[in-house]
């Protein structure tokens, strides 16, 4: 089995990571010359074949298809423990890859491409299948072209997981293996559509209407709430553990909040999970509801990132005892999410 290379473009020079894309774009021609029809439906949509089915029941029969080899590589135990990652099936990053074989590649063949393909689209709602696929194009050169998948446990025999990973992605499919948290696990989205530092508008970034919604809030604060609401220093992005309910959240309480601001920050929510499936958009608001729902948590906008100085904040933060949306829009858009019914669950632990 061999062990994943977690790798992280943003902190690499733009040379670097121009040169592994000029290589990669060499690759994806030879593989396109002995395998074209393989390498336009990756990038275009799953057939029906597999597009009707749940994502879950996907997962298996790309199981059952693996070969032994394909197994000792993408294949772990369901607790199994990176010497240096701790556990895998838990990290998130915003940008790694989890294991070594990349889906568009000749390690995978049409049928188990087709079926990856139908797994993404089965975890994300039908029309942001298009907005999903611009931002890998744009930050990843397309839907598999960077992106790796592993699989933990034995899918149809108890708990079992797919994570796929990629430059701007932690995306899991657990079918609710994974007790007590929502989407399987932290997950990660991020886009920079106009390269590595955006503009203060983001034009054409598909995930910055969120942020925009967010500041809608802001403004319908009186003085005295922006003060509690804004913060000087932006945590480090990584730091989505949680910290249940001995306090320490940043910003204004939202039990501080008028009727209207709630249900303004209830609208905010949906907006957060419209990308995703039904039943993890539900297992989002189940989780919260365990923990005192919105009314237990903090909402924060951070003044040290604001990109154009335009005070339209580009880093903001949802927290609750085991909830953390953790937008960052500078020096493009990063987003950490970490939702759990209980602060007991720990990352990487």
């Amino acid at each position: 089995m061999s062990e994943p290379k977690p790798i992280c473009l943003d902190c690499e020079s733009m040379d670097s990571v121009n040169r592994r894309r000029f290589l990669k774009t060499l690759g994806a021609a030879g593989l396109a010359a002995s395998a074209p029809h393989a390498w336009l439906h990756a990038a275009e949509q799953a057939s029906e074949k597999y597009s009707a089915k749940p994502p879950e029941s996907v997962v298996k029969t790309l199981f059952d298809s693996l070969s032994d080899e394909q197994r000792k590589q993408i294949c772990f135990d369901w607790d199994y423990k990176h010497p240096k990652m701790g556990l895998l099936r838990t990290r998130v990053a915003n940008n790694w890859h989890i294991t070594e074989p990349v889906i568009n590649t000749k390690f995978y063949n049409d049928d188990q491409r087709d079926m990856i393909r139908a797994i993404f689209e089965g975890l994300i709602q039908p029309d942001w299948h298009a907005r999903i696929d611009k931002q890998l194009d744009d930050d990843a050169g397309g839907f598999g072209e960077d992106q790796n998948i592993a699989i933990f446990g034995t899918p149809g025999t108890g708990k079992f997981e797919l994570v796929m990973t990629g430059r701007h992605m932690t995306l899991r499919c657990d079918g609710d293996s994974a007790d007590h948290i929502a989407f399987g696990g932290p997950i990660f989205y991020g886009h920079a559509a106009a390269g590595f530092d955006e503009p203060a508008d983001h034009k054409g970034n598909v995930f910055w209407h969120q942020a925009v919604e967010a500041n809608k809030l802001f403004t319908m604060m009186d003085p005295k709430q922006q003060k509690l609401a804004l913060v000087k220093k932006s945590p480090r992005e990584e730091q989505v553990g949680f910290r249940g309910t001995s306090g320490g959240m940043a910003g204004i309480p939202v039990s501080e909040f008028s009727s209207d601001q709630k249900t303004e920050l209830q609208r905010v929510l949906q907006v957060l999970v419209e990308p995703y499936r039904q039943s993890d958009r539900d297992e989002v608001v189940k989780c919260l509801k365990a923990q005192g729902g919105l009314d237990a948590c903090a909402l924060a906008f951070y003044s040290d990132k604001d990109i154009g100085n335009d005070r339209v904040w580009d880093n903001w933060r949802l927290e609750g005892p085991s909830f953390v949306w953790y937008f960052r829009g500078n020096p493009h858009v990063h987003v950490w999410v970490n939702v759990a019914d209980t602060p007991d669950v720990k990352l990487n632990a």
